[in-house]
């Protein structure tokens, strides 16, 4: 037993069970997200964008993996305001089970949406980050941390709805100059849940207007 145990006992967020944080009894409890257009948010094969309502810098798809409720929302939820290295171990690996059976196409490279450092100090780390780096890892994609720069600090949008979420996070974001991305590189822009997609639209904009040709979203929830 080590520090974290005594601090986030391993037990499960949804029953209490000992042994894992969460175990499969809640996990399957959880539906799946239904895949949907990120931009009219109707269905969508495959969660591609429809090519209606693609636009030059949008996103090309998106991808989340189980709706915003019972021991997924607990364990995201504690993941952004505490932290312990076994929670994000155990909950990657449930994320690449279900991801190698919805593949985003030609996908090569993994970005993390970035916390403002102010917002990031106070953590202690960035939770996207954290789970992005044992992702990428384990589905061979490269792992780009610092392609995009949170340029200041805003709101938490969890604490706005709608238009407001939009306008919070406009400009928010810059791509990093140090990068080249190559026009056929697909990047997967990884967050923790994707509420009104503000953020993911907005963080898109930016990694196309560096060169991006296709950027899919990935989300652990919805």
């Amino acid at each position: 037993m080590d520090v974290f145990d005594l601090i986030f006992p391993r037990k499960c967020f949804g029953c209490g069970r000992e042994g894992k944080y969460v175990c499969s009894s809640c996990l399957a409890k959880v539906k799946m997200s239904k895949l949907i257009c990120p931009m009219c948010e109707r269905p969508a094969i495959d969660g591609m964008t429809h090519s209606v309502c693609k636009k030059p810098l949008s996103l090309d798809g998106l991808i989340s993996l189980w709706e915003y409720d019972g021991v997924i929302r607990k364990v995201i939820l504690a993941l952004k305001y505490k932290y312990a290295t076994d929670i994000v171990t155990e909950l990657q690996s449930y994320i690449v089970t279900k991801l190698k059976s919805s593949l985003v196409p030609n996908a090569q490279c993994l970005v993390p949406v970035p916390l403002h450092w102010h917002r990031e100090n106070f953590r202690g780390f960035n939770q996207s980050e954290e789970i992005g780096k044992l992702l990428a890892r384990q589905m061979s994609w490269k792992f780009v941390p610092d392609l995009l720069m949170r340029k200041k600090s805003t709101i938490p949008q969890t604490e706005l709805k709608g238009n407001e979420r939009t306008e919070n996070i406009k400009g928010v974001f810059a791509f990093n100059p140090n990068y080249l991305v190559p026009n056929a590189q697909c990047l997967v822009l990884f967050d923790d849940v994707y509420t009104t997609g503000s953020t993911l639209k907005e963080a898109c904009k930016v990694l196309k207007r560096g060169g991006a040709e296709k950027v899919w979203g990935l989300t652990i929830a919805r």
